[in-house]
């Protein structure tokens, strides 16, 4: 196990509207803001043609190929998630998402790219004093939260 300690920042309230893009949205936003380490929490709508990651095309192969799926029509979303910087010192966004629709339900990484339908409501919590960050691992193919580390 690895930790970072750290206190909360500041706290900010968005609402993206129709057609806005996540996650793009939210690391530009905490660009703009100078926040490099968070925990999101959104909930709303993602819109028709959003597409999530469902999980490994196959569990006992590295490095990971991702396994997409493509929302149908407008759903209800749940997520969460956290925001520390890459290698380059970028906040990258990491968030899975509850999307529902009728009966069903898809679950998954938004990091393919969700669209906002009518409203997304987020609250981004900022994190100080907190040093960790993400690395490339070339056998997983993910960027892993590494804690104890800077950009």
């Amino acid at each position: 196990m690895q930790y970072s300690e750290g206190t909360i920042g500041r706290i900010f309230v968005l609402r993206l509207e129709h057609g806005e893009q996540m996650p793009q949205t939210l690391e530009q936003f905490a660009a703009d803001r100078g926040v490099s380490c968070g925990v999101a929490i959104m909930i709303g709508g993602a819109d028709d043609g959003s597409r999530l990651v469902v999980g490994p095309q196959d569990g006992t192969v590295l490095p990971v190929v991702p396994l997409m799926a493509m929302l149908s029509g407008a759903h209800e979303v749940a997520a969460v998630g956290t925001l520390f910087p890459d290698e380059q010192g970028r906040a990258v966004l990491h968030m899975h998402a509850a999307c529902g629709r009728g009966e069903s339900t898809t679950c998954g990484c938004i990091r393919a790219g969700v669209d906002t339908w009518q409203i997304l409501e987020i609250v981004l919590i900022e994190l100080s004093g907190v040093e960790a960050s993400r690395r490339f691992d070339p056998e997983t193919g993910f960027s892993l939260l590494q804690c104890g580390t800077r950009p």
